[in-house]
């Protein structure tokens, strides 16, 4: 299979400064930081970029409220601080969500104890542009969530955090940044083997799984910012390393709107088990999730269990009792492994979520391993590992990246942003509202494909807003290699109801024209595709013909 993008002629006699292994969003971060302070990076994946736990979280910019029952006040100041520079930094990717915390009788935690945490809770976010926390009564908690059940309930607290829609597009856009300041990105190359000559890191070796190609590349530094798959690439280190990722389950329902379903998130203490659940609207649709349970094999193979669907849908049935909704309602499911620290044994809510930089020293210097983070605090967390990257190679670098914009926003308002667009382009405001969500300021990019070529500004499909520009732009300036890449991680087209099936067809013969593929090439990415959404258990899956590869 030949490649969209190949590595740089002279890569294996380079000398880097900093080889950063995975690509999800504190890898992406890590590179963006490490070239945005001049050193040479390259970046390697096994995957796509963001294609791991990046893509299946609950896509929350938060504190954490409930780390403050286990006196993670660090934690959680870092949290909201960095939830405000992403608010700042990419307003186009993330937005305030307003959330209600309903207050039942008998609960753990009741109004005086919901009322300290948002008191402090705000506090902690003393420097925030969101609204403060209210508290309701009863009476009006019923008024602005009818759909709650009634009965026990004494009042909600309602507070602000902020939501990333597509949170695939933070670790792209960190990408986009990385490799506009020189960062090399090798994606779908698996690092076989960490390098050493005695103690001392030296480098890795690697495969590109697209083609079989192997690479030996040199750094002078390692960081393993592999999220769940840490251990796996440990066990290609020449030393043996302990267990370092315990890694936890957390799997979500995509429903559509339901009777009761709030126009707020609500996050709510579950009826069976006393554990947070969250029911969050979220692009025209609703997210109920998440569970948190220990695992272990492969990280990429985890899927949702009948017990786990069934948990939620119970939750969520109890929680607004008019809902009633079953198996049959929900549009696919997903799930990811958080890359928590390895404990064995108790609660899995009570295992950190604060992050590590874990240095291998003195078995195997130069190498480093990112333990546990949160989609939240990438950016924090790249500023710290750098740091010590930058200590250890003796080089003097501030961090820029607090007050420096992704690169989908240039600083501009959005919504007129947006009105021009239409504008010029003659797209629906729809359309163009859509283009500005995923790409920001460089839907113009997106557009220019139009300029010679009209058609590619039309819908790809019938049942999509997709614009062939997209798919285009996505191989061209984004560095998708496959359609997967292209649906998943850069049009966001697989997260509508029908997951892209049917639209899959129209962008794969785009693409294939883009990327020079065969006719029998355009459907085996269409069958492969198809076959990558099984675990996700879509509705239309079921409805559709695989068409043979």
């Amino acid at each position: 299979m030949s490649r969209a993008h190949r590595p740089p002629s002279d890569i294996e006699r380079r000398q880097f400064d900093l080889i950063v292994i995975g690509g999800g969003i504190n890898g992406v971060a890590i590179a963006r930081d490490a070239a945005m302070r001049g050193l040479d990076v390259v970046l390697l994946d096994q995957s796509d970029i963001g294609s791991g736990t990046t893509s299946w979280s609950t896509r929350l910019i938060h504190g954490g409220l409930r780390y403050l029952e286990h006196a993670e006040i660090k934690l959680v100041r870092e949290s909201l601080r960095e939830r405000e520079r992403l608010l700042r930094n990419a307003p186009h990717l993330v937005r305030p969500l307003p959330l209600a915390i309903p207050v039942y009788r008998g609960a753990r935690r009741g109004p005086l104890t919901i009322r300290a945490g948002m008191v402090l809770y705000d506090f902690l976010s003393f420097d925030k542009s969101l609204p403060r926390h209210r508290m309701l009564s009863r009476l009006d908690a019923l008024n602005r969530f009818p759909g709650l059940k009634p009965d026990g309930l004494q009042a909600a607290a309602v507070y602000y955090d902020a939501q990333a829609t597509f949170a695939e597009r933070l670790a792209i856009e960190n990408a986009l940044s990385a490799r506009a300041h020189g960062a090399v990105l090798l994606i779908y190359t698996r690092v076989d083997r960490i390098c050493a000559e005695g103690a001392v890191v030296t480098g890795v070796e690697a495969t590109d799984v697209l083609t079989g190609d192997r690479l030996e590349l040199r750094g002078r530094i390692v960081v393993n910012a592999a999220g769940p798959w840490v251990d796996s690439v440990l066990a290609g280190a020449p030393v043996p390393t302990k267990r370092m990722i315990g890694g936890t389950k957390g799997s979500h329902l995509v429903v559509p709107s339901f009777p009761g379903a709030p126009q707020d998130a609500i996050y709510f203490e579950a009826q069976s088990d006393g554990r947070p659940v969250f029911i969050i609207p979220w692009n025209g649709a609703y997210l109920i999730g998440s569970t948190d349970i220990r695992v272990n094999g492969d990280p990429g193979a985890v899927q949702a269990d009948d017990n786990e669907i069934n948990y939620l849908l119970s939750e969520a049935n109890a929680i607004i009792p008019g809902a009633g909704l079953s198996t049959d309602d929900i549009w696919y499911v997903y799930c990811g492994v958080r890359p928590l620290p390895y404990q064995p044994s108790g609660a899995e809510g009570a295992i950190t979520r604060r992050h590590l930089v874990h240095d291998h020293a003195p078995q195997l210097r130069g190498l480093f391993s990112i333990i546990g983070g949160k989609l939240t605090t990438h950016r924090s967390l790249a500023e710290e590992a750098v740091n010590i990257v930058c200590d250890r190679l003796g080089k003097q670098a501030r961090c820029p990246t607090a007050h420096a914009p992704l690169p989908g926003y240039a600083g501009i308002s959005l919504e007129p942003f947006r009105r021009t667009l239409q504008q010029e382009t003659g797209l629906s405001e729809t359309q163009a509202s859509r283009l500005v969500s995923i790409y920001g300021e460089r839907a113009r990019e997106v557009i220019a494909y139009g300029k010679d070529a009209p058609e590619l500004l039309q819908p790809i499909a019938p049942q999509t807003d997709v614009i062939g520009a997209e798919i285009v732009h996505a191989v061209q300036r984004e560095f998708a290699e496959t359609l997967g890449d292209i649906l998943m991680r850069r049009t966001m087209a697989s997260l509508a109801p029908d997951m892209a099936i049917g639209v899959d067809e129209a962008a794969a013969a785009i693409a294939g024209r883009s990327l020079g593929w065969s006719e029998e090439r355009v459907r085996k990415e269409v069958a492969d595709y198809r076959a990558s959404l099984r675990r996700f258990r879509p509705k239309a899956l079921a409805e559709a013909t695989t068409p043979a590869s």
